[in-house]
This record gives C-alpha cells, sequence and structure tokens, in this order.
C-alpha cells in the first residue's frame, strides 16, 4: 500500500477511485482468474455447481467493495458493504476448499488461489476496521 492511502491501497495520484486501490485490483483479478478457472480446469459436471457458486461467490467480493466504496461518506454503509465483500471472500475460500476436497480442483491451484484470498481477507479486514473508526 502506498503511504497517506488509509487502507485502501490507492496508488497515488494516478487513479481516483476504487479502481485506484489494491483492495480492488486484486479482488477483481481474481474473479477473472476464478471465472476462467472453472471453465478451464474444472471437470465439465462442477460448472453448473461449485465452479457457478464461486464464481458468483468471487464477483460479489468486487461487487460490494465497489458498492461499498461508493458509499464510503456514510461510515455505516461503508462497513456494512466491506462486511459483505469479506464474507463473499470468506464464501469464496469454502468454495475453494471443497474443490479441493473433492479432487475437483489441483493442489497447487488451490494453494495460490486460497493464498490470494487469505490476502484479499486481511486487506478487507484491515480496510473494514479503519472504516469502523472513522479513519478513511
Amino acid at each position: 500500500m502506498s503511504q497517506g492511502s488509509k487502507g485502501t491501497g490507492e496508488q497515488g495520484h494516478k487513479a481516483r477511485g476504487y479502481e485506484g486501490t489494491a483492495i480492488y485490483q486484486l479482488a477483481k483479478r481474481l474473479a477473472v482468474e476464478i471465472h476462467r478457472m472453472t471453465l478451464e480446469e474444472l471437470p465439465k459436471f462442477e460448472m453448473y455447481e461449485e465452479g457457478n457458486q464461486i464464481r458468483r461467490s468471487s464477483k460479489s467480493v468486487v461487487a460490494n467493495f465497489v458498492e461499498g466504496y461508493g458509499m464510503k461518506r456514510y461510515k455505516g454503509d461503508l462497513v456494512r458493504y466491506l462486511t459483505y465483500s469479506l464474507s463473499s471472500c470468506d464464501e469464496t475460500k469454502a468454495h475453494l476448499e471443497m474443490l479441493h476436497e473433492t479432487g475437483s480442483l489441483a493442489p497447487q491451484r488451490f494453494d495460490y488461489f486460497y493464498n490470494q484470498y487469505r490476502k484479499l481477507g486481511a486487506m478487507l479486514y484491515h480496510y473494514r476496521e479503519a472504516a469502523a473508526q472513522g479513519r478513511v
């Protein structure tokens, strides 16, 4: 995170708004990677089962962060949407665990995605805590 970003990971003066945050950039990149992974790597029967669920939850992380960021002037709304985003991040990790434990997702892919979502969850958690304390 750059200095002065108050936890959002804003990239200096280059980008304004949610697009410039490290949280958004990571969440969006992961959602795109999850989308592709479910269509290219999962067994066909999982495309419409866990594949559909994990696509939805990974995209929900992004959407709820963006919606909350747009309401950041209103502390309660921001905290609520960050909580939704964090919950969707946890849901995505649960879907990854199910795919891994059923043998539908290769161990190295599970490790990669799970670690990335742990990192993203920590970023969301710290930003939510800062928002709750009025530091954003």
